[in-house]
C-alpha cells in the first residue's frame, strides 16, 4: 500500500518510520517555503490562529510544486497538510472539520478531546456516511458530501476521492488522519476508554501545554509531575496500537522521544531543520 500513498505520514508509519511535521501558518509564503521542506506533513494551525478556509485553500495550492509532481508521478504535495481546527472536542462542531477536508487536507486534528463521546464525534466527523449493513460502518459518518474541491487537489474523480477519503487505519485504503489531542487530566483518565471503543482514532497528540496549565506547572515541560502524565498518555496509545505525537521536539528533547516510542514528531517550522535532521538520523534515515 505505501508506493501508492498520498498521505505521506501514513506512507511512514506503514514503512515503520517516525512521521516528522510542524505547524505552518496559514499563508501562500509559508505554503511555499515547506512545500521542500524535510517534512513528511505539516499542520495548518487554525486553533490559535484565525480560521480561514479561503486563506487554506489559496495555502493548499502553493504547497504544490510542479518539479515534484513531474518527478514524482504523484499529483499529492510532497509534504502532507493536515488541519488542526479550532473547535474543542467539547463543542462537538462537526462544520469544521467538514470544511477543511472539503478543501483537501489529509486530516483533522481536534484540540481538548476529553471523552468517548467526543472521540467517537472527531471520527464521525471525517467520514462520509455508509449503508448500514456496510463493512466498517461505525463510526457512523456524518460529513456532508461536497467533495469537488478535495478530490480536484487529490487529482482524483470524484468516484475515485470517495473511495480514499476515510479515516485510516479503519480502512486500510483510507488516506485521512483523525487526530486527537489530550491535554487534561480527563482525557489522561478517559484515554484507554476512547481508544478501545472509537475505531477510526489515526494519532494522538499531546498538548503538554493545557496539560501542564491544568497541572499548575505551565509549560514546565521536563516537570516530572508532567513527564509522568504525558508517559501515562504515551503508555496507553502503545497499549491500544495507536500512533501518539509530539508537538514540541526541540534538539533537547528528540532523543529522549524517539526512545519512548513517540512516532509523531514535531518542531518549530524551518527554523529547527536542523533538529529533523538529527532525529532522521538517530532513526536511522
Amino acid at each position: 500500500m505505501s508506493n501508492n500513498r498520498l498521505n505521506g505520514i501514513i506512507r511512514a508509519w506503514e514503512q515503520g518510520k517516525v512521521a516528522f511535521t510542524a505547524f505552518s501558518k496559514i499563508d501562500k509564503q509559508s505554503a511555499i517555503d515547506m512545500s521542500d521542506a524535510p517534512y513528511d506533513g505539516i499542520v495548518f494551525e487554525m486553533e490559535h490562529n484565525p480560521y480561514d478556509v479561503s486563506a487554506l485553500g489559496d495555502s493548499l495550492q502553493y504547497l504544490l510544486n510542479r518539479k515534484q509532481i513531474a518527478t514524482s508521478g504523484s499529483l499529492a504535495p510532497q509534504v502532507t497538510p493536515l488541519a488542526r481546527i479550532p473547535a474543542n472536542g467539547v463543542e462537538m462542531n462537526q462544520s469544521f472539520a467538514k470544511q477543511v477536508l472539503d478543501r483537501g487536507v489529509y486530516g483533522v486534528i481536534t484540540p481538548h478531546v476529553a471523552t468517548v463521546e467526543q472521540a467517537y464525534n472527531a471520527v464521525a466527523s471525517c467520514r462520509y456516511a455508509r449503508p448500514k449493513n456496510a463493512p466498517l460502518y461505525e463510526p457512523k459518518g456524518v460529513r456532508g458530501d461536497g467533495p469537488m474541491n478535495a478530490s480536484r487537489y487529490w487529482g482524483l474523480t470524484q468516484q475515485e476521492y470517495y473511495a480514499k477519503a476515510d479515516v485510516w487505519p479503519l480502512n486500510p485504503n483510507g488516506e485521512i488522519l483523525c487526530g486527537l489531542m489530550i491535554e487534561s487530566t480527563q482525557a489522561i483518565e478517559n484515554l484507554d476508554d476512547m481508544l478501545k471503543n472509537v475505531p477510526g482514532i489515526g494519532f494522538v497528540l499531546i498538548g503538554e501545554g493545557d496539560l501542564s496549565q491544568e497541572l499548575g506547572l505551565a509549560r514546565q515541560y521536563d516537570h516530572p509531575e508532567v513527564l509522568a502524565a504525558m508517559a501515562q498518555i504515551v503508555a496507553t496509545c502503545h497499549k491500544n496500537g495507536v500512533k501518539v505525537g509530539n508537538p514540541h521536539v526541540t534538539a533537547a528533547n528528540y532523543e529522549r522521544l524517539l526512545k519512548e516510542g513517540y512516532s509523531f514528531l514535531m518542531s518549530a517550522p524551518q527554523r529547527s531543520y536542523g533538529v529533523i535532521g538529527k532525529a532522521r538520523e538517530m532513526a536511522g534515515y
